[in-house]
């Protein structure tokens, strides 16, 4: 016999299928918070949304797993699966490939659930072209200064990485101003405020409400 919380769970998954609920696109510059919104945002509600793994071809770091941070694999693989189009979008850092795999997203669907994606403004431009119709939040700083005193503060780059952060955090912000590029673009000075934006306009988007237990 199922407890109430797992007939309110299944219940839940069912409802989201059925709904067929769009999937989030949220992006923003290193430093604006957008990470952090997230978590906040599956911590309040863990059954509702969903995270789509992405690909890379980087060596994992420390305390990584394979499947839960990010799927492992090599640039000849990950090649060989781009050019055979099982992937929403891919980019290049530092000489590694990171993407957002179609079976990726689909896994969360099946699951039930609301498939979050935090990629970067390049990623953003290749889903626009694909069927995938997702809404799109864009997260930014009040100002530039602000983001530099926050990346600064991490005490996690060198002057040469860091420069070049802030040089793609400008491209980023251009194209998040934008009009028509992004269906709420949230501020995030304070961050009580920020994710009240975000919640708001979820529950309003997909109809999420109640605090989940």
């Amino acid at each position: 016999m199922m407890s109430s919380w797992s007939v309110r769970t299944f219940k839940l998954g069912i409802n989201m299928l059925e709904k067929n609920l769009r999937p989030l696109v949220l992006c923003g510059p290193s430093g604006s918070g957008k990470s952090t919104l997230i978590k906040e945002l599956f911590k309040e509600f863990p059954d509702t949304f969903g995270f789509s793994v992405s690909h890379t071809t980087r060596s994992p770091r420390q305390g990584e797993e394979h499947g839960k941070h990010y799927y492992f694999t090599s640039k000849e693989k990950m090649q060989q699966q781009i050019d055979q189009n099982e992937f929403l979008e891919t980019a290049t850092f530092s000489g590694n490939l990171y993407g957002t795999s179609k079976q990726a997203v689909e896994d969360v669907k099946i699951a039930g659930k609301i498939c979050v994606l935090d990629i970067e403004v390049e990623g953003v431009k290749q889903i626009k072209s694909s069927s995938l119709n997702p809404l799109y939040i864009f997260v930014k700083p009040p100002s530039f200064s602000e983001l530099e005193k926050r990346l600064r503060e991490r005490q996690t780059e060198t002057e040469e990485s860091l420069q070049r952060r802030l040089d793609t955090a400008k491209k980023e912000l251009e194209y998040g101003s934008q009009v028509g590029n992004f269906d709420l673009v949230i501020v995030n000075d304070s961050f009580e405020e920020a994710y009240e934006m975000l919640r708001n306009y979820l529950v309003q988007q997909l109809g999420i409400g109640e605090k989940e237990y």
